[in-house]
């Protein structure tokens, strides 16, 4: 039987354990420059005993951001910043993916220099709010890209794929869920085209697909994560029957042979299944449901076969050693509210250790 505890070979990449640390915005890249800083090094390198760690999203281009202090990769500053990450996790034994990511029209003018505006592929606000240095704020109205904008995007992602594997990072994950762009592209009540980006179920999921084929092209598939959520109404999305869509949707990648695809923040338990005979390749899961604490009761998953790798959030903030505590059923530190959304450094830096 097949355990979270036992190896797996992702794509080539040897992997210790099926315990992913799961991508988690922090907050703690420099100012205006978004380049990963000391406590980033010693925050990453204190969970490198997770099979595989995927950062907190970084941004592919300039206007792609979407909270502030958060790092990027699309130049040389972020770069060398994160090759101190990267090297310090690989010589503390660990495996390390970059998230890429853009926040489309999830962000704001005072986030973003030069006069821009955050941009989407329909000039539709999203019915929410979001953090900025001055507190929460509503999301403006985004420009909408044109169909050159587009195709300059996608390349920015592979731009930004090339320049994580420059940094040292294994391999990237797609940030397809959540609200942000490339799921503005997917979602109905975000995504009003007619022309090929949108409109159809082919020219909804096409964005994905580009983007996804680009990066795969750039790095190699087998450095490739994808990451969705189907059905997730965060950051204003509204997909109220999102199957037919998705389903279109890995139908379409499952040809490139990526490394891994990484569910999240399901509402549908049962889509979840129905969604992964649709992708052969490797299948991660986060089972978060709901703000439940996820761990001990979710290991079965690898047993009964319904993932192939687990994603842990909030676990891994307060408990740097999880895969071990896991192992050792516990006991677990709790993560406060403070570490979780941010605070200050020894929120997270300072939890207790697992004695030996």
């Amino acid at each position: 039987m097949t355990t979270a505890f036992d190896p797996v070979d992702l794509a080539g990449i040897p992997l210790a354990n099926r315990i992913v640390m799961a991508p988690m915005t922090r907050n703690r890249a420099t100012e205006g420059g978004g380049v990963p800083t000391d406590s980033m090094v010693t925050y990453y390198t204190q969970r490198a005993s997770a099979g595989l760690i995927i950062t907190e999203a970084s941004q592919t281009c300039v206007v792609g951001q979407g909270y502030p202090f958060t790092p990027g990769l699309h130049t040389s500053e972020q770069i060398a910043g994160w090759r101190r990450v990267t090297d310090a996790v690989h010589a503390a034994g660990g495996r390390i993916f970059a998230q890429l990511w853009h926040g489309g029209r999830i962000g704001h003018p005072v986030l973003l220099p030069d006069g821009l505006i955050p941009v989407g592929p329909s000039p539709v606000a999203a019915a929410c709010q979001v953090f900025t240095e001055d507190g929460m704020a509503d999301c403006v109205t985004p420009h909408e890209l044109t169909d050159a904008e587009i195709r300059t995007t996608v390349a920015e992602f592979a731009a930004a794929a090339r320049n994580a594997v420059e940094a040292g990072f294994d391999g990237v994950e797609i940030h397809g869920a959540n609200g942000y762009l490339v799921h503005q592209f997917l979602a109905p009540n975000s995504n009003l085209r007619t022309d090929d980006w949108g409109g159809s179920t082919a020219g909804r999921i096409r964005f994905a697909v580009e983007v996804t084929r680009a990066v795969a092209e750039a790095v190699g598939a087998h450095r490739t994560g994808l990451r969705l959520s189907p059905g997730n109404p965060f950051n204003g999305i509204e997909e109220p029957a999102p199957e037919p869509l998705y389903t279109a949707l890995l139908q379409a990648v499952a040809p490139l042979g990526l490394a891994y695809l990484h569910l999240c923040d399901v509402p549908d338990h049962e889509l979840i299944a129905r969604l992964r005979k649709h992708f052969t390749g490797t299948f991660m899961l986060n089972p978060a449901d709901g703000g439940r604490a996820t761990g001990l009761a979710d290991l079965p998953l690898i047993e009964d076969g319904t993932a192939d790798l687990l994603a842990f959030g909030r676990q891994f903030l307060a408990n740097p050693d999880l895969p071990r505590r896991l192992a050792h059923g516990g006991p677990f530190n709790t993560p406060d509210r403070a570490s979780f959304y941010g605070g200050d450094d020894t929120g997270y830096l300072d939890y207790p250790a697992l004695d030996a």
